[in-house]
């Protein structure tokens, strides 16, 4: 009933909008056209055109099926290339996150582009998650591969991790904050006046992890680390950032450093990517990029400045 040749056939009537044009195309005659849409009909039970004696218009159910068409025809035309894929190695799905604090939209868009361009019949999920929800997502969400797991440790026995190396971290202020003319290191008591801008962990089942936070605080919540920055930068609260992303507002005055009694530790971030016999072969080629430092994934590492001795 929808072999090939009919659904072609369909397709070639309803975007020429002619019965005797179709045919022409097709090398068919009319009469040949008209049979074959006329069968297709009853063995719908539906009408697909609508006829009058100079135009043949669809219907919205012909609508509908054209739409339909050209999918399947798209998917019987590429099928015998995805077949060969899927037994190159290649996966069919491949799920990557990121950390918040490597996220870069401009790499992103890089990588899946290139992605998509290397392996076209692998369906791509890019999610970005803070904190423990990056780990949460290769433990429980189904993700082959996340870009900064935090530590250099895996959680599990099947995941490989590529250790990137650190994220430092420095204490700043906007020069209008109270705090600024403070000198010496601050205190806890002088910090906690003043509300902490934070990032949520985003773990549903992992422990969530507090980035920084005093006993009895104020907490202001965002949701990424540009709206974080942004919010030092207009003086609404304290906290650490990562120092490569705020040198440039240092250097040209927008933000202030202090010293502070407790300093927060360097972040280690990792590269982890699910390991097996059947790792696909899109999952290793990411890993190779980052092995080598490719330039298509650079983007993701500007905030590390603290690298792994590798003697």
């Amino acid at each position: 009933m929808l072999d090939q040749e009919t659904l072609r056939t369909f397709i070639k009537v309803a975007e020429s909008k002619s019965f005797s044009k179709a045919a022409e195309n097709l090398h068919k005659t009319p009469a040949a056209i008209s049979y074959r849409i006329k069968m297709l009909e009853e063995n719908l039970g539906t009408q697909l055109f609508l006829r009058t004696t100079r135009t043949v218009s669809l219907t919205p159910a012909g609508n509908h099926l054209l739409e339909r068409c050209h999918q399947w025809l798209s998917w019987i035309d590429g099928m015998p290339d995805e077949l060969n894929q899927i037994n190159d190695g290649v996966e069919r799905q491949v799920n990557l996150v990121v950390n918040n604090l490597l996220y870069n939209a401009s790499t992103a868009a890089k990588l899946l582009n290139w992605l998509h361009q290397r392996f076209p019949f692998t369906q791509f999920r890019l999610s970005r998650q803070v904190y423990m929800g990056v780990w949460d997502a290769m433990l429980h969400d189904d993700f082959q591969l996340a870009i900064g797991v935090t530590g250099s440790e895996s959680l599990s026995n099947t995941i490989r991790l590529l250790p990137f190396g650190e994220v430092s971290w420095v204490f700043v202020l906007s020069p209008t904050h109270p705090l600024a003319t403070r000198s010496g290191a601050l205190t806890d008591n002088m910090l906690r006046a003043y509300p902490a801008i934070n990032i949520e962990d985003t773990s549903l089942k992992l422990t969530k992890r507090i980035a920084w936070l005093l006993p009895g605080q104020k907490e202001i919540k965002v949701p990424d680390l540009q709206t974080k920055l942004e919010c030092h930068l207009q003086g609404m609260g304290i906290g650490f950032l990562p120092k490569n992303l705020c040198q440039h507002y240092i250097d040209n005055g927008q933000l202030i450093t202090k010293e502070v009694e407790n300093k927060r530790q360097p972040s280690p971030l990792s590269l982890a990517w699910i390991h097996h016999e059947r790792t696909g072969k899109a999952v290793r080629e990411i890993v190779s990029l980052f092995r080598h430092n490719d330039e298509k994934i650079t983007g993701f590492l500007t905030n590390i400045d603290r690298y792994p001795n590798l003697e």
